[in-house]
């Protein structure tokens, strides 16, 4: 008997693990996707190509870096890291732990010299510290005359990586405004997508929020909620992120994006 229950159990065991190897499967290549999770795939590309066009053993500095996620892009750099390891693996992306973290500190107090690094990179940062203006001077400061900021941020977020999340985001007149003020010349704002894409984003987020046996409510309204979630779930998934790809052309103005990917030239020292 002992021998069959265990033979009985096996298959349903292969079944799970095997449901579980599809589900990451799965997880991973909406994480790829351009169409289901554009706002950190497009940051991605954007922070390659710009990684790829610094010259070899340029000095840089990841403001910010988490787990490292940019770190084998600027492998052909000399990469340090910065950041104040508060988060828990949770909130770090991909629910990864830090990466090695060459200054754990404020990125107000950086301890390094003047005009030190070539590049300073810094993605979805600012919207975390209670004084963006100081980290941009920090910034500015560390910053080599004639050294590239690579700066990202957002212009719509939800709340996050809480308690550390103080700001909901950053306008392109915020950039040229504070960014000058530091010293920062050349200032290019560029929008990750429009309002469309932007649409898509939150549309998958809504089928996400409205899974029944995650909702926050009594049992009767989830049992009332899953067959309108069945039903729905094609269009909040697929439908509309997929029209959105395509619409997002008809927005020119592109007010309602995501965020923002800016790159700026530090001035001459004193400037």
């Amino acid at each position: 008997m002992e021998h069959s229950t265990h033979f009985q159990a096996l298959p349903f065991a292969s079944a799970r693990a095997a449901g579980a190897r599809l589900r990451a499967l799965a997880k991973g290549w909406l994480k790829k996707s351009p169409v289901f999770n554009f706002n950190q795939v497009e940051r991605d590309r954007w922070v390659r190509r710009q990684a790829a066009g610094l010259p070899a053993q340029s000095a840089v500095l990841d403001v910010g870096a988490g787990n490292g996620p940019y770190r084998q892009f600027l492998a052909h750099c000399s990469y340090k890291a910065q950041d104040f390891s508060a988060l828990t693996p949770e909130q770090l992306r991909d629910h990864k732990g830090y990466g090695p973290i060459d200054y754990v500190c404020d990125a107000t107090a950086i301890p390094v010299p003047d005009n030190h690094f070539d590049v300073v990179l810094c993605t979805e940062v600012l919207e975390h510290v209670p004084e963006p203006i100081k980290v941009i001077r920090e910034i500015a400061r560390v910053l080599k005359p004639g050294g590239k900021l690579l700066l990202t941020a957002p212009l719509c977020s939800g709340i996050h990586q809480e308690p550390y999340h103080f700001y909901g985001g950053y306008t392109p007149y915020w950039y040229q405004k504070f960014l000058t003020r530091a010293g920062f010349l050349e200032v290019t704002v560029e929008p990750n997508g429009g309002f469309f894409k932007h649409y898509g984003q939150e549309s998958v987020r809504f089928a996400k929020m409205l899974t029944p046996w995650k909702a926050s409510a009594a049992w009767p309204l989830r049992l009332f909620l899953l067959p309108a979630w069945l039903i729905s779930l094609p269009w909040f998934v697929l439908g509309i992120p997929l029209a959105c790809q395509l619409l997002d052309r008809l927005d020119a103005e592109k007010k309602f994006t995501i965020g923002y990917h800016v790159i700026a030239i530090r001035g001459p020292v004193g400037k």
